[in-house]
């Protein structure tokens, strides 16, 4: 096959009606009555609740945004909005406290203070895990970093050792599994069935939380590239 610009083209009206008919057999399949995910304001859950919407209708679909306290506020902003166009109103859970309960945030800061001792999330340290730029360019070995940034907004670089690394990759995980559990409760409450929002770039990367964003019900976009849901975006009116 020759490789071109186009390759990737997608007829997006085709592939819409083909997503639709699949999550209307599926859920037929799953005997359940409707969708429950994720909004994040992003492309991805953009289009997946375009999709659901035009599969099940509104009156099926329940959007939750599920903000914690690293959470930027615009993600919700740019969520609300989404879900005001198809005439929806998310329902929101602060996962903040079972984070806490789990010591989420603790964890992540102990791994990040043996790296940058005077680290201190309470008094507005922001942290980072960062790769050397131009990986295919330059040929720099594909070494992890952290970046704080202090609270008078300088920032600091240094190697991340492996156990860091592992522990700050741990701890943050804690959110996209707290997120599947709170998406599940809503689910059951109403016999839906979890929708999930990652792409085939994210799945075929394993760019996604085991039993987290990864354990849901049905992924109708998990066979598209990014560029392919942008397009799809596009008819979608998203």
């Amino acid at each position: 096959m020759a490789m071109n610009r186009h390759i990737l083209d997608i007829d997006p009206a085709v592939e819409t009606d083909r997503i639709v008919k699949w999550l209307r057999e599926n859920m037929r399949g799953l005997h359940k009555t409707g969708a429950v995910l994720g909004i994040s304001g992003g492309i991805d859950s953009s289009v997946c609740l375009a999709l659901c919407v035009k599969a099940f209708g509104p009156e099926r679909v329940v959007p939750l945004i599920l903000p914690e306290k690293d959470s930027e506020p615009a993600s919700e902003d740019l969520a609300r909005m989404l879900a005001a166009h198809y005439g929806l109103t998310p329902i929101k859970e602060v996962i903040t406290p079972a984070l806490d309960g789990f010591d989420c945030y603790g964890r992540r800061d102990e791994a990040i203070a043996r790296v940058f001792p005077e680290f201190d999330a309470r008094k507005g340290y922001l942290a980072k895990i960062v790769l050397p730029p131009g990986l295919l360019d330059n040929g720099t070995l594909n070494v992890y970093s952290l970046t704080i940034i202090t609270p008078d907004g300088v920032e600091k670089t240094a190697r991340l050792g492996p156990a860091e690394f592992a522990q700050i990759v741990a701890a943050s995980n804690f959110k996209q599994r707290t997120r599947t559990a709170m998406l599940y409760y809503h689910a059951e409450l109403r016999n839906h069935a979890v929708v999930g929002t990652p792409n085939k770039n994210e799945h075929d990367q394993g760019f996604f939380v085991k039993f987290g964003d990864g354990g849901v019900d049905l992924k109708p976009i998990v066979h598209l590239y990014k560029t392919q849901v942008y397009q799809l975006a596009a008819h979608l009116d998203v």
